[in-house]
């Protein structure tokens, strides 16, 4: 297991401390998203509440994410169901088809 290390991000103009095993390098980069999208909501009214501006943040990425991971698991579905037929067809052609 790696041992945390800190990193300094900013989201909002607000500086935080995180303490992370994953490099800093890709704390930053999931920092820098979060702030975008953030700053995307929050759109022209920059004196919105943060905590509010965030947590419609959080909200939006995890719809996000929800909807990626249903259209993962029809994807696996379909694909379940296509090896299924393909199977299923294999069966028959090797029932017609003689084995030399």
């Amino acid at each position: 297991m790696a041992e945390k290390q800190r990193v300094d991000i900013e989201i909002l103009g607000q500086k935080y401390p995180i303490r992370s095993e994953a490099g800093a390098d890709w704390v930053r980069q999931l920092a820098s998203f979060v702030d975008r999208r953030a700053r995307e909501i929050r759109g022209d009214a920059p004196g919105q509440d943060a905590v509010r501006v965030l947590a419609l943040t959080a909200l939006d990425i995890t719809d996000e994410l929800f909807r990626l991971r249903d259209e993962r698991k029809e994807q696996d579905v379909d694909h379940k169901d296509v090896t299924a037929r393909l199977g299923a067809l294999r069966q028959i052609l090797d029932a017609v088809v003689p084995e030399k």
